[in-house]
């Protein structure tokens, strides 16, 4: 029996490279954007223009559209992942610096870990697992914290707020998408979910009036590439390198780009951004990123084997 043989060094190598610095780089994007685009808006354009792409390219490619029960899985991770996670995101990010952000979005594996611990039971709390979710908290706790002085400012209180919840809303989503009937090609699934999220953007858009005043001819030409990029460098070739990464690559391999994300978005958010890059920064994302580490080369339990984890994909 023949084996599919490997590819070029250089198409892995470009394809993480791809999912590395362009995902770790759309949090500057995000930023930029919601400086002049309010944010659900900004979002709902961007999800649903990448939805329409990914959708209408696998029903082109002749995957079958989701059935009834598949599409109302898919509506329900969308309010989750898109219209709650990320919608707070964008917002947050008016407040919050993007190299912070996608920091504090790297303690997605500690509250999926937390729980797959009380409601999956994929996980069993290990002494390992327990420090690690203490030190990956404890990282939070430098970020946000008022009490103790690092030489710099805590992150914004309700922007470090809305990011928590948005963690924990993916975590919920991540715990889910295990219970729940899917399309089976992965790309068909988040296609439909982009889809279905930007539309629930754009509506909550509307009724929070993000369209009165709204005027695109006063959007400079940076804000515009920065949804330019968003929509096809981030979530549509990066979502492709993703994918072909995954057919080629180990799940932990591939799962490395969860703690080169953050790492890449303060880099860039220290040279391209100003963002301050002090004691509380360094020491927050160090803990947060250590955190995340552990837990993903945690081995689970044998009964969580084999089982699809559809939206462990963190695209910022």
């Amino acid at each position: 029996m023949q084996t599919a043989p490997r590819p070029h060094r250089w198409k892995t190598l470009l394809a993480f490279a791809i999912i590395y610095f362009v995902w770790g780089s759309t949090f500057l994007a995000i930023r930029v954007g919601v400086r002049e685009v309010p944010p659900l808006l900004l979002a709902g354009v961007r999800f649903f223009v990448a939805g329409i792409v990914l959708y209408v390219w696998m029903r082109a490619t002749g995957t079958t559209a989701p059935n009834r029960r598949e599409w109302a899985s898919v509506t329900l991770l969308a309010v989750l992942i898109f219209l709650v996670d990320y919608g707070l995101v964008f917002w947050a990010e008016q407040r919050v610096p993007s190299g912070i952000t996608a920091v504090m979005l790297a303690t997605i594996p500690v509250f999926t870990a937390l729980l797959e611990i009380l409601i999956l039971r994929t996980h069993k709390l290990t002494f390992r697992l327990g420090c690690a979710l203490a030190v990956g908290l404890a990282g939070v706790a430098v970020l946000v914290s008022r009490s103790v002085s690092f030489g710099d400012a805590p992150i914004e209180r309700t922007g470090a707020i809305a990011l928590v919840v948005a963690s924990l809303c993916w975590s919920l989503a991540s715990v889910l998408n295990r219970k729940l009937t899917l399309p089976q090609s992965k790309v068909m699934s988040s296609g439909a979910q982009m889809l279905v999220g930007g539309i629930l953007l754009l509506i909550a858009a509307a009724m929070f009036g993000e369209f009165r005043g709204f005027r695109p001819s006063e959007v400079t030409v940076g804000a515009w590439f920065a949804l330019v990029y968003l929509i096809v460098a981030g979530s549509i070739i990066a979502f492709t390198a993703y994918v072909w990464l995954i057919h080629h690559e180990s799940p932990t391999k591939v799962g490395t780009y969860a703690y080169v994300n953050p790492v890449i978005a303060v880099v860039i958010g220290y040279f391209l951004d100003g963002d301050a890059l002090g004691t509380r920064t360094v020491a927050g994302t160090f803990l947060i990123l250590v955190s995340v580490v552990v837990i993903t080369t945690t081995p689970k339990l044998a009964k969580s084997a084999g089982v699809t984890e559809a939206t462990e994909l963190a695209e910022p």
